[in-house]
């Protein structure tokens, strides 16, 4: 079994490439394209998610939760995995032919956009990453990502020039995650042999994943339909103006969602052989580390928003600072919730309690764009998000407050978040008093950085009840019998 240090690190880099790889190429494309063709994009990869969301089912979560149960009995690996494929391809198939149907017969507005986005709908057949992650090997997805997403970024500078190359920046996206999906392929064959499966190992599949789609669908509701309305009820700058908040705002849950990956098919086994113990003591220490982490990336995002914007994607987008910093409480409340999902929630199978928290934060959610994207565009989805997101972690803090001990959570959170708001005070006069330029935002960068971590180092050194204290004591007393 692969070390949680090197999964860790190795779903980081997986999903902060995701993330940091497209934000690269931001400046230039929101310089080369505008917030009108950044929208239309926005828009027509939002409808084409949705096809894809519907294809994968629950595939991801239940594949990961399925495989890490199974993985040391090579033929029941094989077995599960073969039966859950082929359930994936029949709902993949299906949903690419409803998404032709789309194309032939509606003719939707940017037909040719559309079109170029099918490719993206056609990959989720190919989609296996979530075996890979049941078995714990992210040392493969990530090595696969790195080299195929630097060649998109370099195949985007190389031929997208102007606003008449939407269309080739949009197959160059899709095009580029079909490739991440099939290059997996050729190492299936030192994990799995082929096993033929009946309609009964298939179908048996499907209850369960339907499930853990419950979710997939809650959630899309506002991380996708807040785009789908923002492109009915409002215009595409508007969408355009959004669509770059959330890529800023995206950059923390790389680190976020990586550990959620990690240890998702680890607390699955621990549950599996009634290690309940060992699982308590690594929630405990994966909620004080990313309440750490997502303090500093929340307050510091939203100091260096009204700079960051304008010299980052251009003039154009000025009014993404105000929209980012509207934005940033979901950053403390997604790390929360991921969590106790990720950690407690799925590896127990408490389904029912997970759907139900999504479900209560998607008609918050819905019911605020409905009365507030009119009127006030990109901001309006921005609220709604906002308050999805609140809902979703308060819910979920109250149906497990009997299994954890959140009063050591809530006490450790509390610092975090002041210190972080000591450090948005700083962050944000020094960048009112200088202006928008490089300059100031690393001044405010550096700033930022030097009063979190004083603050919190003295915090964690001092408080000896602080579980990183602790861990790092442990660390240092083992470390010094093994001398």
């Amino acid at each position: 079994m692969n070390s949680l240090k090197q999964n860790f690190f190795y779903s980081t880099l997986y999903q902060m490439l995701s993330i940091i790889l497209p934000l690269i190429t931001s400046p230039y494309i929101s310089r080369v394209l505008g917030p009108e063709k950044v929208g239309i994009y926005s828009y027509t990869y939002s409808i084409a998610n949705y096809f894809v969301l519907i294809a994968m089912l629950g595939f991801k979560n239940y594949g990961i939760r399925s495989i890490a149960k199974v993985r040391d009995n090579k033929e029941k690996l094989s077995k599960e995995f073969w039966s859950i494929l082929e359930l994936q391809l029949i709902t993949s198939s299906i949903m690419f032919a409803i998404y032709v149907f789309y194309l032939v017969v509606l003719r939707p507005k940017y037909l040719l956009i559309a079109v170029l986005q099918g490719i993206y709908v056609f990959s989720a057949m190919s989609d296996i990453s979530w075996f890979f992650f049941g078995l714990e090997k992210f040392k493969i997805t990530t090595i696969r990502n790195t080299v195929i997403r630097l060649l998109g970024v370099v195949a985007i500078f190389t031929f997208v020039k102007d606003g008449n190359d939407l269309p080739i920046y949009v197959f160059i996206l899709s095009f580029n995650i079909l490739l991440s999906q099939l290059v997996l392929w050729p190492f299936l064959k030192r994990e799995v042999h082929f096993v033929k499966t009946s309609f009964e190992d298939i179908i048996v599949h499907l209850k369960p994943c339907a499930i853990l789609f419950l979710p997939v669908v809650a959630v899309s509701l506002y991380n996708i339909m807040d785009k789908i309305m923002l492109g009915s009820m409002s215009t595409m700058e508007e969408s355009g103006f959004y669509e770059n908040t959330e890529k800023i705002v995206n950059i923390p849950f790389g680190i976020i969602t990586a550990l959620g990956s990690v240890m998702l098919p680890r607390m699955t086994n621990f549950v599996a052989h009634n290690q309940y113990k060992e699982s308590k003591k690594y929630i405990e220490l994966s909620m004080n580390f990313v309440m750490f982490l997502s303090g500093a990336m929340a307050f510091g995002i939203a100091g260096i928003a009204k700079v960051f914007s304008p010299v980052f994607f251009g003039s154009e987008f000025t009014k993404c600072g105000i929209l980012i910093q509207a934005i940033t409480p979901i950053i403390i409340f997604k790390a929360w919730a991921n969590v106790i999902r990720t950690q407690l929630l799925i590896p127990n199978e408490r389904d029912r309690e997970y759907i139900l928290s999504l479900f209560a934060g998607a008609i918050i959610n819905v019911i605020i764009n409905a009365i507030l994207i009119r009127p006030l565009g990109a901001l309006g989805a921005v609220l709604g998000t906002v308050a999805a997101e609140g809902t979703v972690c308060i819910y979920q803090t109250v149906v497990v407050r009997k299994d954890l001990n959140f009063k050591k959570y809530f006490r450790d959170t509390v610092f975090y978040l002041i210190s972080g708001g000591v450090m948005f005070l700083a962050v944000n006069y020094l960048g009112e008093r200088m202006g928008n330029s490089i300059l100031t935002l690393v001044l405010q960068i550096s700033l930022g950085a030097v009063i979190y971590l004083s603050l919190c180092i003295v915090y964690i050194l001092v408080d000896k009840n602080n579980c990183i204290h602790r861990f790092l004591l442990k660390r240092k007393i083992e470390g010094g019998k093994t001398k």
